[in-house]
């Protein structure tokens, strides 16, 4: 399947999250294979997209934390990815609606793939 949207800027809360709450960065390495890059690259859609069912989970008891998120595995370009939604945004009552998907990698994706604000994107899932 493929997902299509265009980049916008996020409010660096994952960047803030993965270099200031101990142990999830390790968690995420350890659940997703991943080493990620302390942000995610940003993407709204033209709909509202769902985290699949048959998500990978991140509980806020693994890491003595207060967020619950899912992640499910993407390819952006050549990079592989997550993409990440926090069971709060998933709810519809987090930061992000459900138009925004958060996509992070073991690379900066913006600035590898040269994305700027409003450049269209195509992400890959297999659901």
């Amino acid at each position: 399947m493929e997902i299509t949207g265009k980049v916008v800027s996020g409010k660096n809360h994952f960047s803030w999250v993965l270099k200031n709450i101990e142990g999830l960065w390790d968690l995420y390495k350890k659940k997703s294979g991943l080493s990620l890059f302390p942000g995610t690259l940003n993407i709204e859609l033209d709909y509202e997209f769902s985290i699949p069912l048959n998500s990978v989970r991140i509980e806020s008891y693994e890491y003595g934390g207060d967020v619950s998120a899912s992640f499910y595995p993407c390819t952006v370009d050549i990079y592989k990815g997550i993409i990440i939604r926090t069971d709060k945004n998933e709810s519809g009552k987090g930061a992000h609606s459900k138009f925004i998907i958060e996509i992070g990698a073991e690379v900066k994706l913006r600035e590898v793939l040269n994305l700027s604000d409003g450049d269209n994107i195509s992400i890959k899932i297999n659901l």
